[in-house]
Formats: C-alpha cells, structure tokens, sequence
C-alpha cells in the first residue's frame, strides 16, 4: 500500500477543509462546506485510484464512479448555496456554539476531513484490486453506483421542483421519491458507498475488508449524527404538526409503503 500517498491525500482533505471553514467565515453560507467536501473527496478519490496497483479496466470504472458523483453532488450543493440561504443544519450548530463557533467549526470540520479519507480509502482498495474485470460482483457494484448517483439526483431535482412552489413555506414535500422516504437524497448517497466493498472484495488484498467501513460511516453520519437528525429538529420547528404526520406516514431513510395514519 502507498502509505506516503495516502498520508498525503488525508493532508490535502484537512487542508480543504481548511479552506472550507474560511470560506464560511468569510461568506457565512454553510453550504460551501459540502460543497468543497463534495469535490475534494471526488479529487481525493482520484489521487488514490491513480496511485493504485489494479487493473486499467477496474481503475478507469473506479474513475468513472468517482467523478460523475463528486462533479454532479458539488455541483448541486454549489448551485443551491449560491441561490439559497444557510444551511439550517450549520446555522443550528453555530447557534448552540456561541461565543466558541469558529473555534468548534474548525475542529468539526476535521473530523469531517477524516471521515472523507475514510472515504477515500474504500475507493483506493477498490482500485487497489488486481482481480480481473468485470467480476460479477463489479457489475453488481458498478450499477448500484450509477442506480445510487442517478436517484439522488432524481430526489433533489423533485425536492428543487417543489421548493419553488407557493405552498413549499408552509407544507412538507410528499413528490416523486419522497413519498416512500423523508430523505430519499440521503439513502441513494449512502447507497452509493455501498458499492465500493463489493469493487474492493473481488481482489485478494487482506486489507479489502476495511471497505466496509465507508458504508457503515456513511450510514451513521446520515442516520444518526449530522443528516437527518438536526434537519428532522429544523423541520419540527418550521413545520409542526405537519412534519410529525409525515414521520407517522414515511421512512425516515430506507424507501417502503407509506403508513395508513391512525
């Protein structure tokens, strides 16, 4: 394993995010955090795979994967920081923070940076193998990345639809994809890392397992700490007793049969 390159790739993830606390500093639009996460996770990603002993076939799809969602989620992120207010997730943390907030960003925006490298490092050990390709377990991986890419830009394109309608200041969106789910983005974006281990497991590498780990974070950070609790307490707020009817009717994360409300 590079280990040098590695090191030097977590160096520049800490370094944009570095940046990205600046920028926010500066600006006050806590969108530009993900957005320059988004893109340097997506370079990062492209450094390892580069600097990975597989096979040409099985880097070049590893490529593939990476760009198209670094470039379509940065994009996004970008496009409705420039066009929206703060992020509420963000504005409730620096809220809470105070006197400490650019103190506590800071620090929170490294623990961010290590969670990309982790990222990063499911994405190296898939490149990493030299197991020849297409495995069937590729093609499986392969789709469900683009199946995963596909749906959550279907999500947000139906969440920016229905922000533009009059009645989006007051009721809660139940359009498309977000009738089975509340936060059908945040499953397709987990989705996505699922299909790094199934690209690292076809190769003999003992390290292979350690992909598993991007999925199960991922699935945490959204889940449980920075996704969708914090914008489940914005929406409460904002919303009331309509959001706590959804919650009674929709998943909140995995997609299945809306609930009959008692």
């Amino acid at each position: 394993m590079d280990v040098l390159f590695l090191f030097l790739i977590a160096l520049g993830l800490s370094l944009a995010m570095i940046a990205a606390w600046a920028v926010q500093r500066r600006t006050g639009a806590s969108g530009w955090i993900d957005t320059i996460w988004s893109f340097a996770v997506g370079i990062g990603g492209i450094v390892a795979i580069l600097i990975a002993d597989g096979t040409q076939e099985r880097r070049l799809a590893a490529f593939l994967l990476v760009a198209v969602w670094s470039i379509r989620l940065g994009s996004h992120i970008g496009s409705r920081t420039k066009g929206g207010g703060e992020d509420p997730r963000y504005a409730k943390l620096v809220e809470e923070w105070g006197d400490n907030a650019s103190k506590r960003l800071f620090l929170f925006l490294q623990i961010q940076a290590l969670a990309g490298f982790i990222l990063v490092l499911a994405i190296y050990l898939a490149a990493f193998s030299t197991a020849s390709f297409p495995h069937s377990l590729d093609l499986i991986a392969v789709v469900i990345g683009l199946l995963a890419i596909a749906g959550e830009a279907l999500s947000d394109r139906q969440l920016a639809r229905f922000r533009k309608k009059p009645e989006a200041k007051t009721e809660v969106c139940e359009e498309g994809l977000w009738r089975y789910s509340r936060h059908p983005n945040y499953f397709f974006e987990w989705l996505y890392w699922c299909s790094w281990p199934l690209l690292a497991l076809t190769g003999p590498s003992p390290f292979a397992w350690a992909a598993l780990l991007a999925p199960a974070l991922m699935y945490w950070l959204l889940v449980h700490a920075s996704g969708i609790p914090p914008l489940e307490e914005h929406m409460l707020r904002s919303r009331g007793e309509k959001f706590r009817a959804l919650q009674r009717r929709v998943n909140a994360f995995f997609p299945g049969p809306r609930k009959e409300e008692a």
